[in-house]
């Protein structure tokens, strides 16, 4: 008989997803499926059952789970995982399709053949990149097997890490420790206004990277946060789908708001829901082409988030201080900010705060 489990979304809606086992001759199968509704669940039970109850369907059911390959498993997991793939994850799972493993059955894949496609990557990648690669392709192979059948030892994955591990195929990302000096803060910026006052409604880069700066936020987040999202009064602000190694998706945490970002974002027209509606990429893009132009040597938007909390320690912020800005949930992580002296905040009196969020005259009141 087969069973019915009934499974509870982040969206608040049921998954029903109706499993199957059945055993003749010595032969076993197991089988599974997800639904919306509960009475489709059923009758797939049904229908399924008694397809590999008919003669020879068991044993069609087991060729078919042996000859299944790794891009038919990848194939499942783009086509039925509730989460939205993420831009990155979803283009290495195509990669992964286009080399020569994705032709391997699942049940004759070993760690070799993964040993085999890391020293591939690895012949164009960084070994971080391959370490994101092949995460991105354990999540496949970790559910292949209890989910649709397919005969692949997860096992495989561990063999694989720790030989590429050992060979320096993967590794940890190296920390950037790139920091802007203000004078490339001033070429930046001055740079970003004289364009906008050509273009008035292009977009407000020397606003966003300041906000950057002083909220220690990243690109994505900065371009997703809503004027509701900002607590004025408590000097905090509710950053959505905070990036986690785990998962994003409905990783909300309030973060505190230093008042120079305060201070940007009421300076915003209320256009939009976003105090800051642009795309993300094309804020990167903007700061790629500048540093570019201006010849700032090895300079990432990225790398003001890494100012915005240097400029925390050095005025004498304690780790948890700076975290409660930063967002950062392990504090092990702002090890590498430790060793920063509190010498003063260098950014006292920056021309530039008042220039983007002028201060409101007495009697005037501050956007909420």
């Amino acid at each position: 008989m087969g069973t019915i489990v009934e499974r509870p979304r982040k969206d608040g809606t049921v998954a029903y997803m109706a499993q199957i086992a059945v055993m003749r001759e010595g032969r076993s199968h197991r089988e599974s499926k997800t639904f919306d509704r509960q009475p489709a669940a059923a009758a797939w039970i049904k229908k399924r059952e008694k397809e590999l109850l008919a003669p020879g369907g068991l044993a069609a059911a087991t060729a078919s789970r042996r000859n299944a390959t790794l891009a038919d498993a990848i194939d499942r997991y783009t086509k039925e995982s509730r989460k939205e793939l993420g831009r990155t994850k979803a283009q290495v799972l195509r990669s992964i399709k286009q080399d020569e493993i994705a032709d391997i059955a699942c049940a004759d894949l070993t760690s070799r053949d993964i040993v085999a496609l890391a020293g591939r990557l690895g012949q164009s990648r960084t070994p971080a990149t391959v370490a994101n690669y092949l995460s991105h392709l354990r999540a496949v192979i970790a559910i292949a097997e209890p989910a649709w059948g397919f005969l692949v030892d997860e096992k495989i994955m561990v063999d694989t890490f720790k030989v590429t591990k050992r060979l320096g195929m993967t590794g940890k990302s190296k920390q950037r420790d790139r920091r802007p000096t203000l004078d490339e803060l001033d070429k930046l910026l001055s740079y970003f206004e004289a364009g906008r006052r050509k273009r008035p409604r292009s977009m407000p880069m020397a606003a966003i990277c300041a906000f950057a700066l002083f909220s220690a936020r990243r690109e994505e987040e900065i371009t997703t946060i809503l004027w509701d999202d900002l607590d004025v009064e408590g000097r905090r602000v509710l950053v959505r789908d905070m990036k986690d190694p785990q998962n994003k998706d409905g990783n909300h945490m309030w973060c505190e708001l230093p008042e120079e970002a305060l201070r940007i974002a009421q300076a915003q027209p209320r256009t939009a829901a976003q105090i800051f509606p642009y795309n993300h990429r094309t804020v990167c893009a903007n700061m790629t082409r500048a540093t570019h132009f201006l010849e700032i040597e090895n300079l990432h938007f990225h790398d003001l988030r890494h100012e915005g909390v240097s400029r925390l320690c050095e005025m004498g912020k304690t780790i948890p201080q700076a975290a409660s800005v930063s967002g950062h949930r392990n504090w092990n992580t702002l090890k590498r900010y430790a060793h920063i002296r509190q010498v003063g905040d260098k950014y006292e009196g920056w021309p530039w705060l008042d220039k983007l969020a002028p201060k409101p005259t007495e009697g005037s009141s501050a956007a909420a």
